[in-house]
């Protein structure tokens, strides 16, 4: 173990439960979250959304003033612009970039379901097929950090389920001119897509939820979607979430969190580094540590000390680990740990303990499980092939991460002839009738009297 200072990071509180007996409710209750209030964000984001289905094309441009500080006459970014940025990049980050796109490919392409087909006695069938959306709209956050990585987590599933039209928004930047980054065009232009489009927050997802016409505009509007999909702050998240219904979404993913189960034998310095590459994303990014070991958590808070001091975005970092949504929680044990982990249902969750792939295979609420020492966050989020768009803010609870599924539905169909109708028709008049439903009946009885 690394020789580490002294002094300690007292910024980050300490949650101690090695006493209490807590139910599942209790524990829910006490978890560390955000501290944000998603009733003045809905109400924001709806008008936001009202605007956009009411005056689309000017309020997208009225918004990227007022947010972006930039003047568009459309959102639309022209194709010269995607290829100029593909021949600029970085050779050493297109490198990378297609590597990902790669291993992402190869595990897209193993989550694709096969149809089903069930037969029944004389001739019956019932099949279940697997049949793309039509059109998808990925959103691919800016803000203080460029994520070209969720580029590739967007559309390599969506493409791998076979989805025809995809479109990528990303909000517009003043030092580009009122374009998206460059390194986001890059990417974009990497997977195929064509369909570029300068907007941001809310607004973006009302205009792929809802479309946007405009006339008279060789660009033209912008095309409804089916399904949204992408990370983003707290009013991407609600917008999705108000929108959900008229389109299909992945999940409200929100600001980005941590949580790492981690016993005495987990090295602090790795535990420090993992709090950290979460916590620089924003000051709402949440990072806790779940551990049984006081001695653990010491040695964690020196490495914090030491580690924050030294990176870039120290006070972004320092901010983060100090809000009331990052924590050490000490445990009596690890079956406590556990409880905890399935409680919290974090977006990302680590596994430092002595047994891990039996520890990880306990868990039943997370985005993503990276188990052992050398499965850092970092990893699913560029290049281990796993998808890093993922459920936040506990919804891992009953949503999952970003995946092939997201862009397919399930098409039922049924293929009955007279003899196989036939066999089933006293059971289907004799519900209907206990369901005071004749009709229903009625429908199989004068097919079944010819």
């Amino acid at each position: 173990m690394s020789t580490i200072p002294e002094t300690e990071f007292s910024a980050l509180a300490t949650l101690d439960w090695r006493n209490e007996s807590l139910s599942y409710a209790q524990l829910k209750a006490k978890l560390p979250r955000p501290a944000v209030n998603s009733q003045t964000a809905a109400d924001t984001v709806q008008q936001i959304i009202d605007d956009v289905r009411a005056h689309g094309m000017e309020t997208l441009k009225d918004l990227a003033k007022r947010f972006d500080h930039v003047e568009l006459e459309h959102t639309r970014v022209p194709q010269h612009e995607l290829d100029r940025a593909l021949e600029e990049l970085d050779p050493k980050v297109r490198l990378a970039l297609e590597e990902s796109i790669d291993r992402a490919r190869v595990f897209a392409k193993a989550q694709r379901p096969d149809d089903a087909e069930v037969r029944y006695a004389n001739g019956a069938t019932v099949t279940q097929r697997w049949v793309p959306v039509r059109r998808v709209g990925l959103y691919v956050p800016g803000g203080l950090a460029v994520y070209p990585s969720s580029v590739i987590m967007n559309a390599v599933p969506a493409q791998a389920a076979g989805v025809s039209s995809l479109a990528l928004a990303s909000p517009p930047q003043k030092e580009f001119g009122g374009l998206p980054h460059p390194t986001i065009l890059a990417a974009a232009k990497l997977l195929g897509i064509d369909e570029v489009h300068a907007m941001g927050g809310a607004q973006a997802v009302a205009a792929f939820a809802y479309g946007v016409e405009v006339p008279d505009d060789e660009r033209g509007g912008i095309e409804p979607v089916d399904v949204i999909s992408g990370p983003g702050n707290v009013f991407v998240a609600t917008a999705k979430r108000l929108v959900k219904g008229v389109v299909g979404i992945d999940a409200e993913a929100g600001p980005t969190e941590i949580a790492i189960l981690a016993d005495q034998g987990a090295e602090p310095g790795f535990v420090a580094a993992d709090m950290i590459s979460q916590a620089e994303h924003d000051a709402n990014a949440a990072a806790v540590l779940i551990t049984d070991s006081p001695e653990l958590a010491a040695g964690v808070r020196k490495e914090l000390e030491k580690q924050v001091a030294a990176t870039k975005h120290a006070a972004r970092v320092t901010e983060a680990l100090s809000g009331t949504q990052s924590a050490i929680i000490l445990v009596k044990d690890l079956e406590q740990g556990i409880e905890v982990c399935n409680a919290y249902a974090a977006e990302h969750l680590e596994i430092m303990v002595a047994e891990a792939e039996a520890t990880a295979a306990r868990i039943t609420a997370a985005g993503a499980v990276f188990v052992g020492a050398y499965a850092p966050v970092s990893l699913g989020d560029y290049c281990a092939g796993s998808n890093h768009v993922l459920p936040t803010s506990g919804t891992a609870l009953h949503a999952s991460g970003l995946n092939v599924n997201t862009f397919l539905k399930a098409i039922q169909v049924i293929n009955y002839d007279k003899a196989a109708l036939g066999e089933v028709a006293a059971h289907v008049i004799n519900l209907a009738n206990a369901e005071d439903l004749p009709a229903h009946g009625d429908a199989v009885a004068v097919r079944n009297a010819q």
